[in-house]
């Protein structure tokens, strides 16, 4: 881990995405960070002037993962010496938290901690859906969706009105993008259609997408209803006792029917109502609704809802798996495979693999080469990078407007 923090972790692109300018700033200087140590000592309000100041206190506690926090209204190291009410978070980018965890009871393949390319569909297509919400809905553009090392997904958004959002306009914000209610065995779909008969227009635009991966994912792949169990949890989601009785009979008659099976004999009953009808009207909005209740995101909302939160930061390595947390692009997300991602081990081989002298490759007055630049880790710092330089861009252009306008 030491040498991974001395040698690999990019530090200069961490900053440089939570400052938004080059010179520190009070983005980054009252910025949390907490540290996670050996023996589970936990380390709270630590602040830093410069990424070299993170790094050399990184690289003395050598912590086994640490997180980023607010911006708060002074530095957090100075917080015992803050006025009475004088410390408390004014900025914090808006994040979210998509873990597998509250997918258990839909995933076949896999269960618990473990997680493959098969059941990381489910996470590939809430982000899908959510990186389209939000640009589309608020409007949000510096959007960086990070792998958390293991079976999860953390969005950390940077815009200025987003980091600029209350707890309250936070929670209201998380509330209108959740669908679906709490993890596991407890989770369930909200009142989505609010007396009406249709969907609101943010779930109707989605639904064409939510149905492709239904019928790939719930009903091809992972076979939910394909069991006797499946089966009558499909049926305890259906409003007709008529249509009810008819497919537990079917089904009975033939236990091995598969989901995509079970899904057409549902779906036939629909169409055998009259065209109109109230039973069909009623039974096509059941249907659309376990669509949504199988495929739409399944938010961690407390995560989301305040700005106190502290979320691990890109690039830890996770304790259990040893993979690290690497960006991902929303763009590329159905080709991502969590397996392959470098884990700290294979880098450091890596880097001794490519290790060449100073005077060998760099030659005289040629800038020193990254060793990060030497590995597998290359590709996502570059994503980081270049996403920090989107932000930095953005910066600079509101700083130019403020000050045309200033006279």
């Amino acid at each position: 881990m030491l040498t991974f923090y001395r040698r690999l972790y990019p530090f200069k692109a961490i900053f440089n995405w939570l400052n938004h300018e080059h010179a520190p700033s009070k983005l980054f200087n009252q910025r949390e960070f907490a540290f996670t140590l050996a023996g589970d000592v936990y380390l709270r309000y630590q602040s830093f002037n410069s990424h070299d100041d993170l790094k050399k206190q990184v690289c003395q506690l050598n912590p086994t993962r640490f997180e980023i926090g607010p911006v708060y209204s002074s530095k957090p190291r100075d917080k015992k010496t803050a006025r009475a009410g004088g410390f408390h978070p004014i900025m914090r980018e808006l994040v979210f938290d998509i873990d597998m965890t509250d997918y258990d009871p839909i995933r076949t393949c896999c269960s618990g901690a473990g997680i493959c390319k098969r059941c990381w569909a489910f996470i590939s297509a809430a982000v899908h859906v959510l990186d389209t919400a939000i640009r589309e809905q608020f409007g949000y553009e510096q959007l960086l969706w990070v792998y958390s090392g293991r079976r999860g997904i953390h969005l950390w958004i940077s815009d200025k009105e987003a980091m600029e959002l209350t707890d309250q306009q936070r929670k209201a914000l998380v509330g209108w993008l959740t669908v679906i209610q709490g993890g596991g065995k407890e989770s369930k779909k909200l009142s989505i259609r609010s007396g009406m008969r249709s969907l609101p227009p943010s779930l109707q635009s989605i639904l064409e997408h939510l149905a492709v991966v239904f019928s790939e994912l719930i009903l091809a792949d992972q076979n939910c209803f394909g069991d006797k169990e499946g089966g009558e949890t499909l049926l305890q989601l259906i409003p007709d006792a008529g249509v009810v009785v008819a497919l537990r009979k079917l089904w009975s008659d033939d236990p091995s029917r598969h989901s995509e099976d079970r899904w057409q004999d549902f779906k036939a009953q629909i169409r055998s109502c009259d065209k109109g009808s109230q039973q069909r009207l009623n039974l096509t909005a059941a249907m659309e609704d376990i669509i949504i209740q199988y495929t739409y995101p399944r938010l961690d909302a407390e995560v989301s809802k305040h700005r106190n939160h502290l979320l691990k930061a890109p690039f830890c390595v996770h304790p259990k798996t040893g993979r690290i947390c690497v960006p991902v692009n929303p763009k590329t997300i159905d080709d991502f495979d969590p397996e392959t991602v470098p884990t700290v081990g294979q880098l450091l081989r890596e880097l001794d693999e490519t290790q060449v002298t100073t005077e060998g490759e760099q030659g005289e007055g040629r800038p020193a080469v990254a060793d990060w630049s030497r590995t597998s880790l290359k590709s996502y710092v570059e994503m980081l990078d270049n996403h920090a330089k989107e932000i930095m861009g953005e910066f600079r252009k509101e700083k130019r407007a403020a000050a045309d306008e200033s006279w």
